[in-house]
């Protein structure tokens, strides 16, 4: 068993692209699910607006990245007015069975063969971050802090984007305390009472799918950025559900919370993927049990059964508060 090599790749995944790609989207998911009671279940397709609105206006129109960003989040914004507008007036339910609809539409959408010579198809777009690689100000070399190392451009990523986390939780933990903050709370408590205070619930709660929208537009983008490719299959049903759990772990209505969460759920996989397949390498598990290509699903199943004694000895998360998620009244 190479415990080294284990544990170098379990703590570099706390802190690689995807825990800062499924921060941001849990970070948006937060303040849907947890702060204001809208149940989301299409985040995905925040983060495939974000994506293609960088990856369309850098391919096809030559735009500078950072306008691709901004076409990128105004995409999100136009996808949360048409998914918001037939049904936050109506129970929290419909707007999940709309959202999980939308983030597959898109992505079949996009890989249509029809829309090739606009999204790429099935193909998907690529090449067009090539700026963000060229300004990278770092020499080349290895970048790190003890075993933990990344090359000089994974180090340039990092840097934007835990930079653009922790802007994105400064952001969530000014509003959440303002008083639209408290509004929002108070929609996702009792709407009815809201309401009878003069608060205009149905603008609130649009105003929250935007503003959540945008962040998994972010996540999206530096999905796509980072890679450097847009490819539609990368946006499927199971990234939503991957940034939910993130977010339960660490914790609902907890500003760090879904950061945090991230940075473990990436950790536990990372640390089972290596761990079993270690276990494969030196026949310690007999094949008939397991083998080299079932090592990704067992270590789902492993993730899965977790997952169920959280939610069995501590449904509020690792920081969360009982009183905060009172999941049984939304």
């Amino acid at each position: 068993m190479d415990w080294g090599t284990i544990i170098d790749n379990t703590v570099e995944a706390a802190f690689g692209q995807e825990a800062i790609i499924y921060a941001l989207a849990a970070i948006g998911l937060n303040l849907h699910f947890g702060y204001t009671g809208l149940l989301n279940f299409g985040q995905v397709g925040f983060m495939a607006a974000g994506a293609y609105g960088v990856g369309i206006s850098s391919t096809y129109y030559g735009w500078p990245l950072w306008v691709g960003v901004l076409i990128g989040f105004a995409a999100a914004i136009v996808l949360a007015l048409l998914l918001g507008f037939p049904t936050l007036r109506l129970r929290a339910d419909y707007l999940g069975i709309v959202t999980i609809a939308a983030g597959e539409i898109i992505r079949l959408v996009m890989r249509a063969a029809e829309l090739k010579d606009w999204s790429g198809g099935s193909n998907g777009l690529n090449g067009f971050a090539n700026g963000f690689q060229d300004a990278n100000p770092l020499s080349e070399g290895e970048y790190g802090i003890w075993f933990v190392e990344f090359s000089s451009f994974d180090t340039w990523e990092l840097l934007i984007g835990w930079g653009a986390v922790l802007l994105g939780c400064g952001l969530l933990f000014l509003l959440v305390r303002s008083p639209w903050g408290r509004v929002i709370r108070a929609v996702r408590e009792d709407e009815d009472a809201a309401r009878a205070l003069g608060k205009n619930v149905y603008q609130f709660k649009m105003q929250s799918l935007i503003l959540g929208g945008m962040f998994g537009a972010a996540g999206g983008m530096f999905f796509a950025i980072s890679v450097n490719s847009v490819q539609p299959d990368n946006y499927s049903r199971a990234v939503t559900f991957f940034a939910l759990t993130a977010a339960i772990i660490g914790g609902l209505a907890r500003v760090m919370g879904p950061v945090v969460g991230a940075m473990i759920f990436w950790m536990i996989l990372a640390f089972l993927d290596n761990f079993l397949r270690e276990l494969d390498a030196n026949d310690i598990v007999p094949d008939s049990i397991m083998s080299g290509p079932e090592v990704g699903a067992f270590r789902f199943i492993f993730v899965g059964v977790l997952l169920i004694l959280l939610m069995v000895f501590r449904p509020q998360g690792i920081f969360g508060d009982k009183r905060e998620i009172a999941l049984d009244d939304r």
